[in-house]
């Protein structure tokens, strides 16, 4: 194994980006109703974070099947360390009520693209 930092300054030597976020896995901890009881307050917070620049990307995850919606979510945070995106994690009200457990991981993007594509009149965003 390597070092996480050893391995972040490699990287950038390397030429790649090394944009280091951290990564929320957010599992069902209670029965769904009382995960759906949690959501307004939980959405209030995630408005909150990405105001404040600090969530990147959220989202519920489907099923390993892909057909269901089970709880499962990922949140994508611009923290300034692995601790404060652990404490952005457990201040969501989401966790703080039971309803969901999580798991912080540190995430350094270094290959990739997207586009994207914003229109105003029409109200949409594409990915």
């Amino acid at each position: 194994m390597v070092a996480w930092n050893q391995y972040k300054l490699e990287a950038q030597e390397r030429g790649a980006l090394a944009l280091e976020v951290y990564v929320v896995h957010s599992t069902p901890a209670a029965e769904m109703e009382v995960i759906k009881q949690n959501l307004p307050e939980h959405l209030k917070y995630q408005r909150q974070l990405e105001a404040d620049g600090l969530l990147m990307l959220a989202g519920p995850l489907s099923s390993a099947e892909g057909e269901e919606m089970n709880g499962t979510g990922f949140i994508v945070y611009r923290a300034t360390s692995l601790e404060h995106a652990t404490q952005l994690a457990q201040d969501d009200p989401m966790h703080q009520s039971n309803a969901r457990s999580f798991a912080v991981k540190r995430w350094l993007i270094n290959e990739g693209s997207f586009n994207l594509s914003v229109k105003l009149a029409a109200q949409s965003v594409g990915f």
